[in-house]
């Protein structure tokens, strides 16, 4: 996603990448060079955004007790 620099050297931030590191208006950002030579951009105090794995943490209830598994695996009736 190219984006062009203006004439004081100001770049704007695309909405994805902002919406992606949650960062609004007073957020500071900080650029790091990579060990590969690329530029990174992060959030300043260091957090991140989640990862697709953190978000579904938790989604799919408390589900069964190890009792209740181990008597559907022997098939008990009661």
């Amino acid at each position: 996603m190219p984006i062009k620099i203006t004439s004081n050297g100001r770049v704007t931030i695309p909405k994805r990448v902002r919406d992606y590191l949650g960062i609004e208006p007073g957020t500071q950002v900080a650029f790091r060079l990579a060990a590969d030579g690329s530029i990174v951009v992060e959030r300043a105090d260091g957090t991140r955004p989640p990862s697709r794995f953190e978000k579904l943490l938790g989604s799919a209830g408390p589900g069964p007790s190890t009792d209740e598994i181990m008597a559907m695996l022997r098939g008990d009736d009661s």
